[in-house]
């Protein structure tokens, strides 16, 4: 049995595909390493180790003192 040989377009779209694919990786790398996302990126990678959360604590009931209360009652 003979199978058909694959076509060359095939050959040239997947090469097509890897270098467009190749150059937003690298578009995306060179943005995230700018130095005016320094600060933000710092910013945020210390979230995780900051000892009081900013949004409700889930499990915890509200009380009057919360500075996210607004005056609503529970």
């Amino acid at each position: 049995m003979n199978q058909p040989m694959m076509s060359p377009f095939w050959g040239h779209l997947t090469g097509v595909v890897t270098v467009v694919l190749m150059l937003i990786f690298l578009g995306i790398w060179i943005w995230a390493w700018r130095k005016r996302h320094r600060s933000t990126f710092k910013r945020m990678s210390e979230l995780p180790m900051e000892d009081k959360p900013e949004g409700p604590v889930p499990g915890k009931p509200r009380t009057g003192a919360d500075k996210n209360d607004k005056g609503r009652q529970p």
